[in-house]
């Protein structure tokens, strides 16, 4: 099992795909999670490993997924008693089991390294590119013309003009370092993809003379007051390698931030996943396939992690029974 941990989280992180991973830290008897038992958990909610099951294993589903949207990772701690004292970085959930006992797990996001996707061959590409990859950060350079020597620590060099699609995922950060060379094109292209972060490496009148130029192409003013421009936190950056770091402080500034959205794909994995049902009586997602306790109400199966909650559902199904339209 250790292995299968260990293989299963060494394959995404070289996908560069992201996973969160749980350990149980303390536990009460009878819970059935022991301290040292871990899991990686995917963002389809695939699990591979053990850190228990009923109550457990839906909480955990649920916390991993919140996890790897807000990037942060978090104590849980599942017991019958509920919310106790409130301690920083804890979360609580009441154990409805039936079973009873007391877990706590910590949940952390493996994320991986941003995509530094840069349209232009300047200096400041080239300073831009050699100290992102500096960084372990995936590099991507997209100009025409673009010489590959003048890029060696690049992942990819593309002499073109266009963005391939496929290279604009949630994690990649744009900076058109173009001065002078399809500047409008460039910047429309970064615009265009909507991602989080695209910066201008440009004086703000340069800039301001190119979102005229794209004003009149279409773009809209809610789209252009999303560039940073000039790129780069203010450090007085004058040197090409200096205005790189300013560029890459800020990228790291933006990903802290809470206006980052996480590298997730769109919809919670138990919202988007059919194979997951939302038990009504304590909201945790719960795996259809694996489910031990199933009742049908009015047509519809529900599915529940444990005893207690389909005891809870038993005995007063109106309260718990979902509308048609919140039906899975």
């Amino acid at each position: 099992m250790f292995n299968q941990f260990l293989e299963k989280a060494q394959r995404l992180s070289q996908n560069k795909e992201a996973f969160a991973i749980a350990f149980v830290i303390n536990r009460q008897l009878p819970s059935s999670g022991k301290p040292g038992d871990k899991a990686v958990i995917e963002k389809d909610g695939t699990i591979t490993g053990w850190i228990g099951g009923g109550c457990t294993r839906g909480i955990v589903l649920k916390e991993a997924a919140a996890a790897l949207k807000d990037g942060k990772p978090r104590v849980v701690r599942i017991s019958p008693e509920g919310p106790g004292e409130s301690r920083p970085g804890m979360i609580d959930y009441n154990m409805t089991c039936h079973s009873g006992g007391t877990v706590e797990l910590y949940i952390e996001p493996v994320l991986p390294r941003p995509h530094l996707l840069i349209l232009g061959k300047s200096h400041v590409a080239m300073a831009l590119s050699r100290i992102g990859r500096a960084m372990d950060y995936p590099v991507t350079v997209v100009a025409r013309g673009v010489d590959n020597h003048a890029f060696p620590d690049a992942e990819r060099v593309m002499d073109t003009g266009t963005v391939d699609p496929a290279l604009l995922t949630p994690n990649t950060f744009i900076v058109v370092c173009t001065q002078g060379e399809n500047d409008e094109d460039a910047l429309q292209q970064a615009l265009e993809s909507e991602l989080p972060y695209v910066s201008f490496v440009a004086s703000r009148a340069k800039a301001n003379a190119v979102f005229r130029v794209l004003r009149q192409r279409g773009l809209t003013f809610e789209q252009l007051k999303r560039v940073k421009t000039p790129a780069g936190l203010d450090i007085n950056a004058k040197l090409p390698e200096e205005i790189a770091i300013s560029i890459l402080a800020e990228v790291i500034a933006f990903i802290r931030s809470e206006e980052m959205p996480q590298p997730v794909e769109a919809g919670d994995a138990e919202e988007t996943n059919d194979k997951i049902f939302i038990n009504p009586v304590c909201n945790v997602p719960v795996e259809k396939s694996t489910a031990k306790h199933v009742l049908e109400y009015e047509g519809m199966n529900y599915y529940f992690c444990c005893d207690g909650c389909k005891v809870s559902f038993e005995k007063e199904p109106e309260k718990y029974a979902l509308k048609p339209e919140k039906a899975h």
